[in-house]
């Protein structure tokens, strides 16, 4: 198939699979159309996520793409395009992304809940490692990161930045990376059973 020209490559097929019809297509010409088909299904399929990641992006609903998708609900229209995914972290089937981003989700959901119940721990902390002087240009840079993090609403924006900073907390500040140690000991602890929930329930 000539990648450039799908259309032509479409057009091409179906002359070979008229002539099948006919009884007037021989073996050569009917391997090659099988070999074009081929190649031209993988590209389509390519088109799909790209087109609904386009088209969320204009602010079209789940709801509004599942007719287009030919499924039922958002939750279908949602699966399909997990499905549809390149994996980025190992699943080898398409079921499989779908519960890896599901449990993901979960995951997100209960450690935003924990920092936001834990916001005035979490704000102490950041503020001792925002402050803390004499830092190498690393470690001063991620305590600049967790500066600007603490000017957000949202205390779970303080989680990445504390997390990056700990292997930095060396010598006279061990104790404050023990505490964020602590921090993403729980938070991993809190994935994992919001992950273990999440299946209990499906």
């Amino acid at each position: 198939m000539d990648g450039t020209d799908p259309a032509g490559a479409l057009r091409r097929i179906h002359e070979v699979v008229a002539g099948a019809r006919a009884g007037a297509a021989d073996r050569d010409q009917l391997l090659t159309a099988l070999s074009g088909l081929r190649l031209l299904r993988e590209e389509l399929a390519s088109w799909e996520p790209e087109l609904i990641t386009a088209a969320r992006a204009a602010g079209t609903s789940w709801v509004a793409l599942a007719p287009a998708l030919g499924v039922a609900s958002r939750q279908a229209a949602e699966r399909r395009y997990l499905r549809l995914q390149p994996s980025h972290t190992g699943e080898t089937t398409g079921e499989a992304r779908v519960d890896a981003e599901r449990d993901r989700r979960a995951g997100d959901r209960a450690v935003a809940d924990w920092a936001r119940r834990n916001s005035a721990i979490l704000r102490r902390i950041a503020g001792q490692v925002s402050a803390l002087d004499g830092l190498g240009p690393a470690a001063q840079e991620s305590a600049d990161r967790i500066g600007a993090a603490l000017g957000d609403d949202d205390p779970a924006t303080l989680l990445p930045p504390l997390a990056a900073a700990r292997p930095h907390l060396t010598g006279p500040h061990a104790g404050l990376a023990q505490e964020l140690g602590e921090i993403s000991a729980r938070t991993d602890q809190l994935r994992r059973d919001a992950a273990g929930n999440r299946r209990s329930r499906d």
